[in-house]
């Protein structure tokens, strides 16, 4: 009786990394520092600056909440009372009118 040889191999195969060095590379790949920014030509590119008409009204700020009742403001503007929510949306074009606890204007600005 003859004996059946065995085609497959024991040894590894030459093409066939070893696990320790694919574990190697990552480990030294994760090593590698991201290069520094760079200042050239970047620059934070900076809010729109809308007109909403605050400017105008500064001399409004003291005066009585019943003075903005009195006034025909734009439809997006907002009248803002001491602890009423508002949302956090920014819009440089918002006329916003906030009445302090006193029931005076206390602030007027576009956002």
């Amino acid at each position: 009786m003859q004996r059946a040889t065995s085609t497959t191999s024991t040894a590894a195969d030459p093409m066939r990394p070893a696990p320790w060095m694919l574990i190697l590379g990552l480990a030294v790949a994760g090593c590698d520092q991201p290069a520094p920014p760079s200042d050239k030509g970047t620059s934070v590119p900076s809010l729109p600056q809308g007109d909403c008409g605050a400017e105008k009204l500064q001399g409004l700020v003291g005066q009585p909440e019943s003075v903005v009742r009195q006034m025909t403001l734009p439809q997006s503007a907002r009248v803002i009372r001491p602890g009423q929510a508002i949302t956090a949306d920014f819009r440089p074009d918002r006329l916003n009118v906030e009445i302090g606890k006193d029931g005076r204007i206390g602030r007027i600005g576009c956002y």
